[in-house]
């Protein structure tokens, strides 16, 4: 028997009359913040949203259920869970049929939004290659599903762990444009600049929301990155950042960690050596990118969604 996604009737209801609906991931919520900032930040987020007039959905999978919007108390659930698992692609097929719960990754957040017809996407920095990928093969799953599905992903550039410029390289070969949101420069996370520049810039939700109707309307398949920067008053110093990060990188391979660890380690350790003011950064990029994330949506007319 085929899973169905269980769509809340705030999100059906938004869909089935062509109102603008913002897609969130789950991770965040379960491996990206402790408790309770991972509570906060998750309704502060749907808040934003609102505070925009589109609608938010929380995607996540719990025990064994799709789920498209959750409700406070699914939030509040999956904020204290124990061994939630990361959901990309690869994970779906275990995670539903043992009836697990799950949180889903910037990739498998694409997939279920893609599927439930939700067009755009927030979420705090995409996956890409990293840093020693010419041996270690390591490159996020996020990158396909940009390249496959039809989303515009609002994100603070990609995450600053990451070789950059590699992943900028990926993307062009994928054929998925990056466009820089009032900057013509990659932003990396915790700070506004990272020395690459993007593919393109537009300066207003509406353009971005045209270059969607353009791009697709032609039967061009693929997604769109939108990097929008950390506001001014929270960005990091690059150079401090990068510190951290190399510091982080030299106790991972100290430890052996690998896969899907290393992300989530060297962001805690970055949290660590910064003193906490990388979780703050965080935070704020996530309400950043919600915010335009949404107004994008607003201007966003598919006619294409499905029920």
């Amino acid at each position: 028997m085929k899973p169905e996604l269980s769509i809340s009737h705030e999100v059906r209801q938004a869909l089935y009359e062509k109102r603008p609906v913002v897609a969130l991931e789950s991770t965040i919520i379960s491996h990206g913040m402790p408790y309770p900032d991972n509570v906060k930040m998750a309704k502060e987020v749907e808040a934003i949203i609102r505070k925009e007039g589109a609608v938010p959905a929380t995607i996540a999978i719990l025990n064994g259920v799709v789920k498209v919007g959750l409700s406070d108390e699914e939030i509040e659930y999956l904020a204290k869970a124990k061994g939630v698992y990361k959901v990309g692609k690869r994970d779906f097929g275990y995670v539903l049929s043992q009836k697990k719960t799950g949180a889903t990754t910037v990739s498998g957040t694409s997939l279920i939004a893609s599927l439930a017809g939700i067009r755009v996407f927030a979420t705090g920095g995409i996956g890409g290659v990293h840093r020693g990928a010419q041996e270690t093969f390591d490159i996020s799953r996020d990158l396909e599903e940009l390249s496959d599905l039809d989303i515009t992903v609002v994100c603070a550039g990609a995450k600053s762990i990451l070789d950059l410029g590699l992943t900028m390289e990926y993307l062009e070969t994928k054929g998925v444009e990056v466009i820089g949101y009032q900057t013509d420069q990659l932003p990396a996370f915790y700070s506004r600049i990272s020395g690459f520049k993007v593919n393109y810039r537009l300066d207003s939700p509406e353009e971005i929301a045209n270059l969607m109707k353009s791009k697709w309307g032609l039967g061009l398949k693929g997604g769109i990155v939108v990097a929008n920067p950390i506001p001014e008053a929270f960005s990091m110093s690059h150079d401090v950042i990068n510190q951290a990060i190399e510091k982080a990188l030299v106790e991972a391979n100290n430890k052996g960690i690998k896969g899907q660890d290393v992300t989530p380690f060297l962001l805690a350790k970055i949290k660590e050596i910064t003193g906490g003011d990388s979780l703050a950064a965080n935070i704020e990029l996530v309400y950043n990118n919600a915010r335009l994330a949404a107004r994008i949506a607003s201007y966003f007319v598919d006619g294409t969604y499905q029920i």
